[in-house]
């Protein structure tokens, strides 16, 4: 993989940023810590270089310094709404965050249910969180909120929300997705520390858009498609723009939002610290882009692969034309089409060829390897096992697996487990690949240059299982899928 971002300087630059920060304000800063604290596979995929738990290391840092609030809102437990990507519920979701924080040494006791009124799942939750020894603190809805800033900023508006004593000069303050309330939070808390007589600051963590970089530069195009179903739309920050004759980019809702935030500063501090939307961030990691042109390719890439997504997604019953037409404009902004994917030409050939589903992929030298579907394996298996071969400097016609071993997989497979298909999954192969790697250097040589498919690109001319989807993710490659299935080759 070809490195666009230097992980070491971000982590020690940006946790240098928000010490500064703190300092700025005094007795405590707290932090609106937005996107995903942990696995930020999107960021690592358009800025190559970047460690999926880099913003959790960079918090490391900072960790004697820090204490964590986490917050949900009332109707997310309401509807036991979940995350896509881990499949928990908001309510689980924070209790694990909980754990890995205190597991990593960090202070993490405390959640705020926001947008509390009366919810009867809310108070199961709360005493949930009170039998497991976690402190739970509501905040309620305020009327006419964020417009009626005179209800806001009263003891009838953020005066009515139970106050979170804190300890540590940095508090972060996460959710597990949006829509949680972590702003509203942030200022609550500002309030109630102004009226203890406590200095206290405001700052905002997001990783994109990224504020120093052109507004149509990949990387926060790939932003906008990795949020089309929110409706987010990079734009210039025209705040900044006045106040500074600074060109910088944000996005809509806090350029939207900003006026109202203002006005509660002011009402709250006598004055606002800041001028801008970007004025609030501290996201250092346009500085650490040491290779643009490897980032915009990354970026040009992910924003093919959101395209991709959605078309399967819709395909599934799970995303709308809306988000597909958003997805089709920004890439005629881009400039790109399907034909800037390698892969995907390559699968459709050989799928062609053969008459059945194939996959390729790309390996970091630009070659090209692909797999059929036979008898024994799946177009995904054959292609990986193909693709090892290659980086290894292993003849085609060699068995790393011999035929002999698979047929009593199958069997197992079809007559014990229950399973239609026969052929051997990516992970079922790869097991059988290990086993043979015991007796076989040659299978033993391709076992060990798996790690060399982390950051490769993969498509499949049909939607894969979630089998195989999970086994390619699990390697760091990016995967695409023609939003077809097998049956409707056969049609």
């Amino acid at each position: 993989m070809k490195y666009g971002f230097d992980n070491n300087k971000y982590l020690k630059m940006q946790s240098e940023h928000i010490r500064d920060r703190i300092a700025m304000f005094g007795d405590k800063l707290y932090l609106e810590f937005g996107g995903k604290l942990f696995d930020d596979y999107h960021a690592s995929r358009v800025l190559p270089g970047f460690e999926p738990d880099s913003k959790f290391k960079m918090l490391y840092q900072l960790r004697e310094q820090a204490e964590i609030v986490l917050v949900i809102s009332a109707p997310s437990i309401e509807r036991n709404k979940i995350r896509m990507d881990s499949g928990l519920t908001y309510d689980a979701e924070v209790l694990r965050l909980i754990e890995s924080f205190r597991k990593m040494g960090f202070l993490a006791n405390s959640v705020v249910i926001t947008q509390y009124s009366g919810q009867p799942s809310a108070d199961q939750y709360r005493l949930r969180l009170n039998n497991l020894g976690i402190r739970s603190f509501l905040h309620y809805v305020i009327e006419g909120y964020p417009d009626n800033i005179d209800l806001i900023v009263s003891d009838e508006g953020y005066g009515r929300n139970e106050y979170v004593e804190t300890t540590r000069p940095l508090v972060v303050i996460t959710a597990p997705g949006p829509g949680s309330g972590k702003m509203a939070t942030c200022l609550s808390q500002l309030y109630h520390e102004h009226q203890r007589g406590i200095q206290a600051g405001y700052a905002k963590f997001e990783t994109f858009p990224i504020w120093n970089l052109p507004l149509k530069h990949p990387v926060n195009m790939a932003y906008e498609a990795a949020t089309a179903d929110l409706n987010d739309v990079n734009m210039i920050d025209p705040f900044h723009l006045e106040a500074y004759g600074e060109t910088t980019v944000n996005y809509n809702r806090d350029v939207e939002i900003f006026p109202v935030l203002n006005a509660i500063f002011e009402q709250i501090l006598g004055e606002s610290p800041y001028k801008s939307p970007t004025d609030m961030g501290v996201n250092m990691a346009g500085n650490c882009i040491i290779d643009d042109d490897s980032c915009r390719e990354a970026a040009n890439q992910e924003i093919i692969r959101r395209y991709y997504h959605c078309l399967c997604e819709l395909k599934r019953g799970n995303s709308s034309k809306d988000i597909l037409y958003k997805l089709q404009l920004l890439m005629k902004q881009a400039g790109l089409t399907i034909n800037d994917r390698p892969v995907v030409k390559a699968a459709m050939q050989r799928e062609e060829e053969t008459g059945h589903p194939a996959v390729a992929i790309e390996l970091s030298d630009g070659t090209l390897v692909t797999g059929k579907t036979s008898d024994l394996l799946g177009a995904a298996s054959a292609c990986l096992l193909n693709s090892l071969k290659v980086l290894e400097d292993i003849d085609h016609e060699v068995h790393l697996v011999s035929p002999q071993a698979i047929e009593p997989i199958q069997t197992l497979k079809t007559s014990y487990l229950g399973s239609i298909n026969p052929r051997l999954h990516t992970d079922e192969i790869l097991i059988a690949l290990s086993i043979s790697a015991a007796t076989d250097k040659r299978a033993a040589l391709a076992l060990s240059a798996l790690r060399q498919l982390k950051g490769c690109e993969v498509h499949s001319s049909v939607m894969l299982s979630s089998v195989d989807e999970a086994v390619f993710k699990k390697l760091g490659m990016h995967l695409t899928c023609d939003p077809k299935t097998e049956s409707d080759n056969q049609q």
